[in-house]
């Protein structure tokens, strides 16, 4: 529920964040975007390796059960990681933002019995939250008076793939490339091939590494806007996938379904670069209040 203030201003009610990102939560572990859905489909029909092709095929079946049966995709629900675009003229009402980001989180993953996989005192007792709060929540002020969130379930065992490198300059595209390919050679079967390789390029160390999980979530087959980042995804696609990974790391033709490079000027001596992994149950909803 919103309700117009004073001319240009539009609240948001904390209650109906909460409730939104509750039901993000299950919907997006329980059914696989369509853009993803379709990857896949394009890489069952296009994987060369017979055990490879097999394993694509149960990735499909199992993408149809989940939707069908309303049960997650994966047992692995994830670090619940929010994205939040807040319009400047909107004004949130009722409570906390981040109150009201994990009081639904709360609420989806109990109600939806979805793993909880959150420990508290990360270094020492690891004691379980049992809720899988606290998110992990990013905000960005945009233009206008729209609210959107998306909500992407990240599995440990992709996320535990990331690299952040910072380099000099002069490596460039090779560097990059090189990077890119080592962190998916070395991580094998652990992210769950075949990919969405998310890259952040530029910025500083922290917000390359939120540039890399950015380009996750951008629709498999869209490519970037500019047309020298398009054709360096398309030549870092080919790459990636002649390492012969393959699906599940069976070894095969497909071992990523897209890469997504999102870049942002940097300082004269550095060229920072990020990898974001993410499995081929790349999960991600989002909604606008």
């Amino acid at each position: 529920m919103t309700t117009e203030t004073k001319p240009g201003v539009r609240e948001v009610q904390a209650d109906d964040i909460a409730a939104k990102v509750a039901e993000l939560c299950q919907t997006a572990t329980h059914v696989l975007p369509e853009d993803v859905v379709a990857g896949l489909k394009r890489a069952e029909q296009t994987e060369k390796s017979p055990l490879g092709k097999q394993v694509l095929i149960e990735i499909l079946e199992n993408v149809d059960i989940a939707k069908r049966e309303m049960i997650p995709l994966c047992q692995d629900t994830g670090t619940t990681v929010v994205m939040v675009d807040i319009g400047q003229d909107v004004h949130i009402v009722g409570g906390d933002l981040h109150e009201a980001i994990n009081r639904g989180v709360s609420k989806g993953y109990t109600e939806g019995y979805l793993r909880a996989s959150m420990v508290a005192h990360p270094f020492s007792s690891r004691v379980n939250t049992k809720d899988n709060t606290p998110a992990v929540v990013h905000t960005e002020i945009v233009p206008g008076d729209e609210f959107r969130i998306t909500v992407v379930p990240k599995g440990g065992g992709c996320e535990n793939m990331s690299r952040l490198q910072i380099m000099l300059p002069s490596r460039g595209k090779e560097g990059i490339t090189e990077v890119v390919l080592r962190t998916i050679e070395e991580s094998g079967g652990n992210p769950c091939p075949p990919l969405v390789v998310g890259v952040g390029v530029g910025g500083s160390s922290e917000y390359c590494m939120l540039l890399a999980k950015k380009a996750i979530t951008r629709p498999v087959g869209q490519q970037s806007d500019d047309p020298e980042t398009a054709e360096f995804e398309r030549e870092l696609l080919t790459k990636v996938n002649a390492l012969g990974v393959g699906p599940q790391a069976v070894g095969g033709s497909n071992t990523a379904i897209a890469v997504n490079i999102e870049t942002y000027p940097t300082h004269i001596t550095s060229l920072p670069v990020a990898v974001n992994l993410q499995c081929h149950s790349a999960r991600s909803k989002s909604a606008t209040l």
